[in-house]
């Protein structure tokens, strides 16, 4: 019996020392996972860096953040292509004012832009669970927001990936761009992928989506993404459409 309950205790302590300690109660965990898949070409991939970098310093943007319970929140960025390439480029960070949004916005815009084959939105989903699972900062919500412009082609099967996630408690919010433009493999275009993304991506408490119509629009929709997802006013399965 005491060996049972040294061994107990031994690995009660091993699974102490492997989660960190919470260093900061926050509003919200939010995971920035953003498509680079090949359909995205560089400059699309540069519109939509920038779209995230205005976004992430605009006014109502921190004026969500600061209207919180505890006026901050705990933000990580990554991008994503095909299942070998799922990469957080700036880890969870605190976000309580302009100064150090614009402080996690920097880092985000020193990192080379990338584009790389294929989409793997299971395989992101995965890699953002694993992350929520490392964060630091204790969040009374936690929120993992994916944008793309396709479907998932490759790697695991997307309900599986999308039902981990739920179980963790983590929402999953959509940005689909909607894009008119024939990519470089010659895929048709796809009309429906907000659609997709409302019945096959989103889920969880206050899951919504917010459509791009084209990476010019990309900026508008992802403030005003953020700015529901941060003041907790999504809506399940909502469309929200921006741009044009």
């Amino acid at each position: 019996m005491r060996a049972l309950v040294l061994a107990i205790a031994a690995s009660l302590a091993i699974g102490i020392h492997a989660r960190p300690a919470a260093t900061e109660t926050v509003d919200l965990e939010l995971m920035l996972a953003v498509d680079i898949s090949g359909s995205i070409d560089t400059v699309e991939a540069t519109l939509q860096r920038e779209g995230y970098l205005k976004a992430l310093t605009h006014p109502s943007v921190i004026a969500a953040i600061t209207s919180g319970r505890h006026r901050r929140v705990a933000i990580a960025y990554m991008e994503w292509g095909g299942p070998l390439w799922q990469y957080t480029l700036v880890d969870w960070t605190v976000v309580r004012d302009a100064a150090s949004a614009r402080a996690f916005a920097g880092k985000i815009a020193k990192k080379p832009v990338h584009t790389v084959a294929w989409t793997s939105i299971s395989n992101a989903i995965d890699h953002a669970v694993e992350a929520f699972a490392k964060n630091p900062h204790n969040g009374a919500r936690r929120v993992l927001d994916i944008s793309g412009d396709g479907r998932n082609n490759k790697g695991g099967p997307l309900a599986p990936a999308r039902a981990r996630a739920l179980a963790q408690g983590i929402t999953i919010n959509g940005l689909p761009i909607l894009n008119d433009r024939p990519n470089a493999y010659g895929q048709p275009i796809d009309k429906h992928l907000d659609e997709y993304y409302r019945t096959e991506v989103i889920g969880g408490a206050g899951a919504f989506i917010v459509v791009a119509k084209g990476f010019k629009a990309f900026a508008a929709a992802i403030r005003a993404k953020l700015v529901r997802e941060i003041a907790g006013l999504g809506a399940p399965a909502t469309l929200r459409t921006a741009g044009r």
